[in-house]
């Protein structure tokens, strides 16, 4: 999963140059996409497709090809991204490998054509026209403003990052081998046409990216040609391929993937430690020895009746269990997540303005698809409050459009060199009810919040207040 992003500039200095950014995008035709809410949105994206039937059909399942014909769609498609994009992306200083690949598969391999250091547009538009080579861009929603908002609302919608990348294929050629990847994803045709090739997946929903050779994916599935406004879905596994067709000077794509390391498998592996923690502070038969010398025998086959049964008295405890931890995974999330895209109005992303919360005030929820209660397994004591991860924030530690899936490191640390938690406020367990009154109300009087003194009630809203978690009414 990626990390966390460079340092902050000063957030007047973000919301200047978010503005600015936004004035060098060409205005957008009628959005076909609605933006009410994270479910409408999925909704029109997927469109014509009934969402439930897409989840019980189609989704881990098989692909989906949606040829719509409509030029409204198709004009929308193609404000998310076109060729004509890169000249002045490139002048905001790109870079080989980081932003932008260029490559061409050759013979059933990828041959990677980048070059060192800063992309000039020249030599990229050299080797796209002379080379034949695809230009993969690299989470152009850090640029291009109408694909934040659309992955935005698509990781409050799934719970899960949402990542993306541009591939410009001139005619007659192919960027990538036959490969599957280890997302579900999204394909959206924005310019030209291309022609692509699905095959069986010899590993079903896999857990990583790997290339497979002609002679071992058989026949093609599903054949077919992208055509502006179509979409394609299809699940983590399917191998395929594509290429721009002669008679079409080039094609342009974007790929939207999600649920990469999401899988049950992924949820175990994060929430056992915790139930294993706390399942043995009340059954002795998981604090009794392991036998002498396990850890120093090659085969515990003696050992492993125990095992078995410790895992089906986890297995029962699981059963009677409200609450199952969800640690790593939680906070990888909403560490990393995109911020909400508001354009240039960020008041409401201001840290302390508007009405300051007093004892009288009614109170609500801002931004409640990016907020998060929960009890961290390490801190008993204490009560997580995951902020949100909101651009306009800048230094107190909010998450940034600019490194979305990039892999790069924003941990701030101490003076002795340990990292420091910058995404959430903490209080004692003892204000969970509280909490849990302002999460699941629309709105909330301070003076009712579940807590023994008015100061408590006070105070509580106005941390909240302060990091922009709640805005008096």
């Amino acid at each position: 999963m990626p990390k966390k992003g460079g340092k902050h500039a000063e957030m007047g200095k973000e919301t200047q140059a978010q503005c600015k950014r936004a004035k060098l995008e060409a205005p957008c035709p009628p959005s076909v996409m609605s933006f009410e809410n994270p479910d409408s949105l999925f909704r029109s994206l997927i469109c014509p497709i009934k969402e439930e039937v897409f989840f019980r059909e189609y989704w881990e399942q098989k692909p989906l090809l949606v040829q719509r014909n409509d030029p409204l769609v198709a004009a929308y498609y193609l404000s998310l991204f076109q060729l004509s994009d890169l000249k002045e992306l490139c002048s905001q200083g790109l870079y080989y490998g980081r932003d932008v690949n260029v490559c061409r598969c050759v013979n059933g391999k990828k041959k990677v054509l980048n070059k060192e250091g800063k992309v000039n547009y020249m030599q990229l538009k050299k080797d796209f026209d002379q080379k034949k080579a695809t230009i993969q861009f690299h989470q152009p929603q850090r640029f291009k403003e109408e694909l934040w908002k659309i992955q935005e609302k698509l990781e409050c919608y799934f719970g899960s990052l949402v990542g993306s990348n541009v591939y410009i294929t001139p005619q007659g050629s192919q960027g990538l081998p036959p490969h599957y990847d280890d997302v579900e994803v999204f394909i959206l045709q924005l310019e030209g046409e291309k022609h692509w090739r699905l095959y069986k997946p010899t590993v079903p929903l896999a857990r990583e990216y790997n290339v497979e050779s002609e002679d071992r994916i058989g026949t093609p599935t599903h054949e077919f040609i992208l055509k502006p406004g179509d979409l394609l879905y299809f699940p983590r596994g399917t191998i395929h391929q594509a290429d721009t067709p002669l008679g079409t000077s080039y094609s342009t794509h974007v790929t939207i993937s999600t649920y990469q390391n999401n899988s049950w498998g992924d949820f175990l592996l994060d929430a056992i430690p915790g139930l294993v923690f706390d399942a043995a502070k009340d059954d002795v038969a998981l604090r009794t020895s392991i036998p002498r010398q396990l850890l120093l025998q090659v085969n515990i086959g003696d050992s492993m009746k125990k095992l078995s049964s410790l895992l089906r008295r986890l297995a029962d405890r699981v059963e009677h269990t409200r609450d199952l931890r969800s640690s790593d995974m939680r906070k990888d999330f909403i560490m990393h997540r995109l911020p909400p895209c508001l354009g240039c109005d960020s008041d409401s992303l201001t840290p302390g303005s508007g009405k300051l919360p007093k004892i009288d005030s009614k109170i609500r929820l801002q931004f409640r698809d990016h907020a998060l209660i929960t009890v961290e397994p390490d801190q008993e004591n204490a009560v997580s409050i995951k902020k949100p991860l909101l651009y306009a924030w800048g230094g107190l530690g909010s998450n940034r459009r600019e490194t979305h899936m990039m892999g790069t490191e924003d941990d701030t640390a101490s003076e002795d060199g340990t990292p420091q938690q910058t995404h959430g406020l903490r209080f004692p367990l003892s204000y969970l009810d509280a909490l849990k009154q302002i999460w699941s109300s629309s709105t909330v009087n301070v003076k009712d919040l579940n807590l023994t003194s008015d100061e408590e009630k006070e105070n509580l809203a106005l941390s909240l207040w302060t990091e922009c978690l709640v805005e008096v009414i």
